[in-house]
């Protein structure tokens, strides 16, 4: 089936039913197969198809319903449509999978599709109604409608309606079909019930599955006679579900929101898919059969239009039927769509399930689009109320600062939120960090603790004081130590954080304190720190002192133990209580020790910790005090030099000048360098005002900038929206400037149409009046001749053969003028048109004959399929009979051991001859398949593409030449047809007379039987044997009589004037009294049922029989006998001459050794007849003879003569192939003709080749002949009619699908094939094609592959088998190589040579004889060269063979001598093992072309229309004379 869900898919499954008694019974097989465990079922041997569900032939109903329709119920009722249709072929058990049916006897776990639905849909509604009470909300309120249509023959009517005739069925009903705004898909003027109850459906679906149409067919005992559609439709008002409302909303408003929802349900019961040959259906069930398939294949078309991908874009034809356009919203619409491909696993309906499930295949791939059917109201809610959701949401995000609104009113996201984003990971990140590393320090600490008490333990074995008690204590301490360790640490970090964090703090303080802050926070720390010292050293030396009377205590005690220990092993003994005081005593100081340890190591390390402190505080407060000592020092120092400058001015104010000036100077020179200093200081300041100035400045020019941007940014908006009105504008100008140039061009090109027309008209006129000169001419002068009234006279199917390409031609003719008229002034414009045209042309042809010969090949696989199964039904009829036979003798008993062993190897034959069968119907299948994969890997020209591409121009010739083509094909069809007739009127004439003869037959013998014993008893088995086929029994009957009367027949040499009772019993057909020296009438008496056509008249037709009236009429009797097809024709003088010196008696003389007495006595006939043969002869070509040739009086020595000549070919014969009764010759008059050699007649004439037939070759009545790119296989046991057609690119085509008339191109794709050769077993056929070898496979007809290599065309070939069993296959090239070829059993695809023959010839290889081990190989280089196969190399080489080039080579039969022949007509005989020349002989005046030996006569075919019958008269070895 195929499904939609909510994401618009379709789904498909395929259900098998079992097989019926009666299929069993008749011996059909299984021919699908469910792959276990997936979605998949096997068709024939490997043709797998995929579906969603696969449903084997054991599956439930309630399974299928699961899987298939419960989730399309549950989709109902949340506002989804949905469409479950079944499809199959009739009988396939659609009805039963939808239980529309209803059977009175069937069971709960046999219901339909349907029933569960309808049982389901009330249960979810009950539920629903139920759940709603139970939450305490308003119920949903549910309506439920039903309607039941029937489409009867492209009718819709009502099942619903009681008033209807049941008999007004073809009437046409009033129901209409529309579509509403939404593509949704209604009916008018049905009849709707409103439903309450599933029992009350369920009444309603009775009461229209009784109306519905059923009848009686070959396949289906009740066959739905109409496609069914059950409609539900649902509608439910609900409360609107919370999930899209706001919860604040439906916090302060306590009123509820409804919504109402509708769906509709359709169940399609669709009739099944028929063939009337198989149903047996006559009149109204015909019609209705017909009606039927019609609106399934519309289904067909829709389907394949929405699945295929390739047709996406193509119309979908929903309008074509009313079951499409009932059913549109469901294919491809607003629907979930399941469809349930129902199939027979019979192999007798193999095509069928095929089909269903290519069908069904293609349903999958249909995409549904599906919606939730609300009403407008409640759609405008929840669209409201998820608007109003968004919006809450986003102001939301307004006020929490997530977004925000830019200067250029462009909204975005907070950069915050961002970052707030990014470091809310980074500490999730880091918080698993830290979990994590916890993790590890626990798992550390364990260890550590571990491996402590290990080394604890250790120490105390080795002391001596080991104990599990102490041990489990140590290690309990190391624990508790550790983790107050890691707690230690942790505080110190945290102590260390705050100690930085305070001491920044400190530092900032004492940045912006003054200098009393200084001094008290450097000298209360040293206080305090000095006193904690103290304090902490105190509380230390205390408990120093505990600990030792602790250890003292301790140390007691451990002695009183070992006193105790020692006491103990004295023999005393203490209670167990003071030993657990003592312990408990030593556990409690242990642990105060423990804790005093503990305290000390904490206290210790304070201590250690303030010292440090005390230090770097005592280094730092040394060096302020050496910075104000060096200071005060300064100080100091310049007071006293104040004091004795001063002092020195004082006391030297009587001092020299020059000291004076030495100081002045200094002292300028210091306060110029201060000035110095000063200025720059000042310049510095000024400066810095400067920049301060202009930071001011700059902060003004920042704010203008900013201001002119946000003004450039509002410009540049309002220019871009300038520039798209303008664009717009011009886009608008642009539209309108278009349309004005197409309203032009349509006027232009009108006004040229208009032109052409008028044109056309006129050269149409000229030629109306040509024409009319041309036949008024015609009546003048009509030449009357005698061959043209001749040709009159004659009746309309004899005349056809000749004709036959007439018409078409003189059509081609009358085609190619009114074209040229009308296309000359297109021509001029353009030849390349009709070249692209031409090629569109070519293409869709090669389409036409590819389909044609795809579709002829599998119906005739079908046909082939079809006559299996008849078959086996029949043997397995008879294996019942026989079977039941022999367990009625069983039951009897009486002397039956005999009987049961004859009748049980008759079962057993019975049963290999089913199986054989069976094979046999299984690769029909298989082959089908294959087929079938071909025709859609094939579909390489897109004719829709190639189509779509033409114009109007191209569209004309193209339809010009599908109507030729229709006229020639419905030409050639009527023809057929009347040939048809005229046979079908000569096999009643034939079986008429066979009757009256066999009544009169058997009133002779009975008269006969009184005096002979035997033929009375072989009279009276076959009248108990008269229920066998007619025609068989006469054929035995008449043999078998004939032998009997031959042996009792009295030879006479002279004819009687008395005739005989059989003589008179065939007096109709002419004096069949020929007596032979053996006895054997077989000869005459076969071809009694074509000589028999009775009245006179017919006979005169039968004399000048064309080609294919001997193909139609003669080769009946063939395969028994070919000695009997010479037919109805009278011989003329000169033949019967012939036929007096016949090979036939000829040989027998031979043989017998005995003198002819009587020679078979020709045919006679009316004299009228012989007159018209007379005048009718000159028309038509007799048929061939083979002709004895007397040897001239000087080659009458020789030991190769030519013994006959076979004539009749009217253009050179090109090749040859004989077996030791037939002779086969193909020529260039386009026939092949096969010859009896036995009574040397030509037996029948294999004719419509495209053109010469340049290869033949027969193997078990099959006959291959060659002609350009096509080799024809003719079967000659069946009116040799041609069966096959092979092409050189590997195709194969039912019967003859080459074109009849003349044609020297060879189609694209293909090559000419120069040459066929068959292995020793006729199973494979090679033929040279191009430069590649193709191989068939003649027990399939399929090409299996080809052998590749050489360079040049492959001219010829030839097939030996090797001792392993494998093909060798030798061919010769125009590349001048010889190539050798293994091909293994089963070889398949591009073959490569596994040898090639070195030296090769100077020219192309023309011709290839094997003779045991040894290659001969003849080329235009006029050598010929021998080979071994086994050491592949050359052994010998001719010298300059011929006098021309080698075109044919043999070996004599019975003799070591190889022949050759040339292109100047000589034979030359060689030695096969020294390649001696023997001689030479004048074989024809003209080229010899082919060189064929049977199992004791040459023959050569030669361009003088002959064909020569050689034959050696002694030993060859010594030469020709």
């Amino acid at each position: 089936p195929w499904s939609a869900s909510n994401s618009s898919t379709s789904s498909s499954g395929g259900q098998i039913r079992p097989q019926l008694a009666k299929e069993k019974i008749e011996g059909c097989h299984i021919c699908t197969f469910v792959m276990p465990g997936e979605p998949q079922v096997v068709l024939g041997k490997d043709k797998a198809f995929t579906y969603d569900h696969v449903f084997d032939m054991d599956t439930q109903q309630e399974t299928i319903y699961n899987h298939c329709t419960e989730k399309l119920i549950e989709g109902c009722f949340e506002g989804y449509n949905a469409t479950i249709f079944a499809y199959g072929q009739t009988g396939s058990g659609k009805t039963y999978t939808m239980g529309t049916g209803f059977d009175v006897n069937i069971g709960e776990e046999e219901l339909g599709i349907i029933p569960r639905a309808v049982n389901h849909l009330f249960r979810g509604i009950e539920e629903r109604i139920q759940a709603a009470t139970e939450q305490g909300k308003p119920v949903p309120e549910f309506k439920i409608n039903a309607q039941f249509l029937e489409l009867y023959n492209e009718e819709v009517l009502d099942l619903f309606d009681s008033t209807r005739d049941i008999e007004a069925r073809k009437q046409r009903s009033n129901i209409k079909i529309h579509e509403d705004a939404n593509g949704g898909i209604y009916t008018v003027g049905v009849t709707t019930r409103t439903v309450n109850s599933a029992a009350e459906m369920i009444q309603c679906l009775k009461l229209g599955a009784l109306s519905r149409t059923t009848a009686s067919t070959q396949m289906n005992v009740q066959s739905s006679r109409s496609h069914a559609i059950f409609t539900i439709h649902l509608c439910q008002v609900r409360v609107c579900s919370d999930n899209t409302t706001d919860n604040r909303l439906t916090n302060n408003s306590e009123i509820n929101e409804f919504e109402t929802l509708t769906a509709k349900f359709h169940f399609v019961d669709l009739a099944g898919s028929e063939r009337l040959k198989r149903t047996g259906a006559t009149g109204d069930r015909a019609k209705e059969g017909i009606s039927i398939n019609c609106g399934l294949l519309a289904l067909g078309n829709v389907i394949s239009a929405l699945g295929d991908r390739s047709k996406r874009s193509t119309h979908v034809p929903y309008r074509d039927s009313k079951l499409t356009r009932l059913l549109q919203d469901s294919l491809g619409g607003n629907s979930q769509t399941m469809m349930i491909a129902c199939i027979s696993p019979s192999d007798r309906d193999f095509m069928e399930t095929l089909n269903t499930l290519k069908y069904a295949n293609r349903a999958r791939n249909i995409k549904n689009k599906v919606v939730v059917n609300q009403d407008r109201a409640s759609q405008q809610i929840s669209a409201l109320r998820t608007e109003i959701a968004r919006l809450q949401m986003e102001l939301m995000e307004y006020k929490t600062g997530k977004r925000m609104v830019g200067e250029d009113g462009m909204e975005g996201i907070n950069d915050l939120v961002h970052e707030n984003s990014m470091l809310q990971t980074e500490n999730n990140n880091l918080r698993v960090r830290v979990k994590a590393m916890q993790e590890t320090i626990d798992a550390q600490r364990t260890r550590l603790t571990h491996y402590l008490s290990n080394q604890a333990n250790q120490a105390l074995a080795k002391a001596g004081e080991g104990n599990e008690e102490i041990a489990n204590m140590i290690q309990n301490y190391i624990k508790e130590i550790e983790e107050l360790r890691a707690k230690l640490l942790e505080s110190e970090a945290v102590s260390e954080n705050l100690r930085k964090t305070l001491s920044r703090a400190s530092t900032r303080s004492s940045l912006y304190g003054g200098p009393s802050s200084f001094s008290s926070a450097l000298l209360a720390p040293e206080k305090e720190a000095s006193d904690v010292i103290e304090m902490a050293k105190k509380d230390l030396q205390k408990l120093k002192k505990k600990e030792k009377k602790k250890k003292k205590s301790d140390h007691e005690e451990g002695e009183d133990a070992d006193e105790e220990d020692d006491s103990e092993e004295a023999g005393d003994e203490t209670s167990e209580e003071s030993e657990t005081e003592e312990l408990d005593e030593k556990e409690n100081v242990q642990a105060d020790l423990a804790n005093i340890t503990c305290e000390i190591a904490i206290k210790q390390k304070l201590i250690d910790e303030l010292e440090n402190s005390q230090r770097r505080l005592h280094t730092l407060r040394q060096q302020y005090e050496q910075k104000l000592m060096m200071l005060q020092n300064k100080i100091k120092d310049t007071q006293l030099e104040r004091d004795r400058v001063l002092h020195n001015m004082g006391s030297v104010e009587t001092g020299t000048e020059e000291k004076a000036k030495k100081i002045k100077v200094e002292y300028e020179r210091k306060l110029s360098s201060m000035n110095k200093e000063l200025q720059k200081l000042q310049s510095a300041q000024k400066e810095h005002a400067r920049l301060l100035k202009n930071q001011s400045q700059y902060e003004k020019q920042l704010k203008k900038l900013q201001l002119d941007v946000t003004e450039m940014k509002k410009t540049k908006v309002s220019l871009m929206r300038q520039m798209k009105d303008q664009q717009e504008r011009n886009r608008a100008a642009e539209c309108r400037r278009n349309r004005e140039i197409a309203s032009l061009k349509k006027d232009q090109r009108r006004h040229q149409l208009k032109q052409m027309e008028a044109q056309k008209r006129q050269q149409e006129l000229v030629l109306r009046r040509k024409n009319e000169e041309v036949t008024a001419l015609r009546r003048q002068v009509r030449p009357v001749s005698g061959k043209v009234s001749r040709k009159v006279s004659l009746p309309e199917p004899l005349q056809e053969p000749s004709h036959r390409a007439t018409p078409a031609r003189m059509h081609t003719y009358g085609v190619a003028s009114s074209n040229g008229a009308r296309s000359s002034p297109v021509r001029m414009g353009s030849a390349y048109l009709s070249r692209t045209a031409r090629a569109k042309w070519q293409s869709l042809e090669r389409r036409v004959s590819d389909i044609i010969m795809q579709r002829m090949t599998i119906s005739n696989m079908e046909s082939d399929m079809n006559r299996l199964l008849k078959q086996r039904e029949e043997l397995t009829r008879r294996r019942e009979r026989v079977s039941r036979k022999r367990e009625k003798m069983a039951v009897e008993g009486a002397d039956a051991d005999r009987s049961l062993a004859s009748l049980n190897e008759e079962l057993e034959s019975l049963s290999a001859n089913i199986d054989y069968i069976n094979d046999s119907i299984a690769d029909c299948q298989a082959n089908i398949m294959q087929m079938e994969e071909a025709k859609e890997e094939g579909d390489t020209v897109d004719v829709t593409a190639v189509i779509s591409s033409c114009n109007l121009s191209e569209a004309r010739f193209l339809l010009d030449h599908f109507m030729n083509m229709a006229i020639n094909k419905g030409l050639q069809a009527s023809q057929k047809d009347s040939q048809l007739k005229v046979m079908e009127g000569r096999l009643k004439q034939t079986e008429i007379n066979s009757a009256t003869q066999n009544q009169l037959l058997f009133h002779m013998l009975k008269e006969k039987a009184e005096i002979n014993p035997e033929l009375d008893a072989l009279l009276g088995s076959a009248l108990q044997g008269g229920k066998t086929p007619t025609d068989h029994l006469n054929i035995t009957l008449a043999s078998d009589l004939m032998k009997l009367c031959g042996e009792t027949k009295q030879r006479s040499k002279a004819r009687r004037r008395t005739t005989t009772q059989m003589e008179l019993l065939y007096a109709s057909s002419g004096d069949l009294s020929c007596e032979s020296p053996t006895g054997d009438f077989s000869a005459p008496l076969l071809p009694l049922s074509e000589r028999l056509e009775a009245p006179t008249d017919m006979q005169g037709h039968a004399l000048g029989h064309t080609p294919d009236r001997e193909q139609t009429v003669s080769p009946s009797a063939l395969s028994a006998r070919p000695a009997a097809i010479s037919g109805s024709r009278s011989p003329t003088g000169t033949e019967r001459r012939q036929l007096e010196r016949s090979p036939l008696s000829r040989r027998r003389v031979q043989e017998k050794g005995s003198t002819v007495t009587h020679i078979p006595a020709p045919i006679h006939t009316s004299p009228h007849n012989t007159t018209e043969a007379k005048t009718k002869g000159s028309d038509y070509k007799s048929l061939g003879v083979i002709n004895p040739v007397t040897a001239p009086k000087n080659s009458r020595g020789a030991k190769l003569q030519c013994v006959y000549v076979a004539e009749g070919h009217t253009k050179p014969v090109l090749c040859v192939d004989a077996t030791d009764d037939l002779l086969f010759t193909g020529s260039k008059d386009r026939t092949c003709k096969v010859w009896n050699l036995v009574t040397g007649q030509e037996i029948m004439s294999l004719a419509d080749h495209p053109s010469s037939v340049v290869s033949v070759r027969y193997t078990s009545s099959l006959v291959f002949t060659v002609s350009t790119a096509y080799i024809k296989v003719w079967d000659i046991r069946d009116s040799a009619k041609c069966i096959r057609t092979l092409t050189s690119s590997g195709q194969v085509g039912s019967g003859d699908v080459c074109s009849s008339a003349r044609s020297l191109s060879i189609p694209p794709g293909e090559s000419q094939i120069n040459q066929i050769s068959l292995n020793p077993s006729g199973s494979f056929l090679y033929a040279a094609a191009g430069n590649a070898v193709r191989m068939w496979d003649l027990r399939k007809f399929v090409s299996t592959g080809k052998l590749t290599g050489h360079l040049g065309p492959v001219m010829c070939l030839t097939v030996d088998k090797l001792g392993s069993g494998q093909d060798v296959v030798l061919t010769g090239s125009k590349d001048h190589h010889i190539k050798m070829y293994e091909v293994a059993e089963g070889a398949q695809g591009s073959l490569s040579s596994s040898h090639t023959f070195d030296p090769t010839h100077q020219d192309s290889v023309e011709s290839l004889a094997v003779h045991r081990d040894v290659l001969y190989s003849g080329s235009r280089d006029y050598y010929i060269k021998k080979w071994d196969l086994a050491s592949k190399q050359l052994l010998q080489q001719s010298a300059s063979a011929q006098a021309d080039w080698v075109s044919a080579l043999g070996v004599v039969p019975g003799s070591p001598v190889l022949l050759s022949g040339c292109r100047g007509g000589l034979l030359r005989l060689w030695h096969v093992d020294s390649l001696a020349p023997l001689g030479e002989v004048r074989g024809h005046d003209s080229p010899i072309n082919g060189l064929a030996t049977n199992g004791s006569q040459l023959f050569t075919a030669s361009d003088d229309r002959t064909v020569k019958v050689w034959e050696a008269k002694g030993p060859l070895e010594e030469g020709v004379h």
